[in-house]
């Protein structure tokens, strides 16, 4: 299998502290494919998707951390979901069973913990945490360029794919996303939430990593309010961003994933 790692970032700074530093990509692997000044996900990733060649395509946030041997559990992860689901489309290290469960693991310093249950096999789902979002090209999936901004991408393109008959899973891909806590649900999510909801009516609820999507739209203020009275203590269990994301592999016990390979 041939991988291009593919990251829409506006800074460096983060870049070079996460992704760029995991080893596959420091160490030249496997290339890494940078999109600058898109304004929004769903036209960096499909400019990506028209400048690259690779077999299989990983879209990872700037600040996702890939530990060591990365690269070599996927080609074995995927060679399991072939055998399991040779009309596979979409993998991920993060995800919402199609029973809302969240199937990881991954670390997340905004919360200080390894979330998701590990899958024995291959987890189908309806959602994914945009963290990582892995694609079989052979799948002729695009990402929705009516869609603004930043947010629900993973959920579209997985009900893009299953609507077409194609299917999405999540399985055991320990990743370490050293992202930044976030007190509340601010506009530009509030815009996706609205979009999701009128494109994907017929097709509701859907679950995300963060929030059901519902025909009438209450989960939104419902999520508003819970976040709203529970900004102390989440803030409490953020770790921060200061430390490398290294020592956050070692932590979890992911420093080398070469021997699960």
């Amino acid at each position: 299998m041939t991988y291009t790692i593919i990251c829409a970032s506006h800074s460096d700074e983060i870049l070079n502290a996460n992704l760029a530093r995991s080893p596959m990509i420091a160490e030249g692997t496997v290339p890494l494919h940078l999109e600058r000044d898109a304004p929004s996900a769903a036209v960096a990733y499909n400019r990506a998707i028209d400048a690259t060649d690779a077999e299989i395509l990983i879209f990872a946030h700037h600040d996702v951390y890939l530990p060591r041997g990365w690269e070599k559990l996927l080609t074995r992860r995927l060679r399991e979901l072939q055998a399991h689901d040779p009309n596979w489309a979409l993998y991920g290290p993060f995800g919402v069973g199609l029973d809302a469960s969240h199937i990881g693991p991954v670390w997340s310093s905004s919360i200080g913990l390894i979330v998701g249950r590990v899958p024995t096999t291959p987890a189908e789902v309806q959602s994914y945490d945009e963290m990582v979002i892995v694609m079989r090209r052979s799948a002729n999936l695009r990402f929705d360029e009516s869609l603004p901004g930043w947010h629900m991408y993973g959920t579209d393109i997985v009900t893009t794919a299953r609507t077409a008959g194609l299917h999405a899973y999540a399985g055991a891909l320990p990743t370490i996303h050293n992202d930044r806590y976030h007190d509340h649900l601010r506009d530009d999510f509030v815009e996706s939430y609205t979009a999701m909801r009128h494109k994907w009516r017929d097709h509701l609820p859907l679950r995300t990593p963060i929030i059901k999507i519902s025909k009438s739209g209450l989960h939104l203020y419902k999520n508003r309010w819970q976040d709203y009275r529970s900004e102390t203590f989440r803030a409490n269990m953020s770790v921060g961003i200061a430390h490398p994301p290294e020592y956050l592999a070692s932590l979890c016990g992911w420093s080398d994933l070469t021997a699960s390979a």
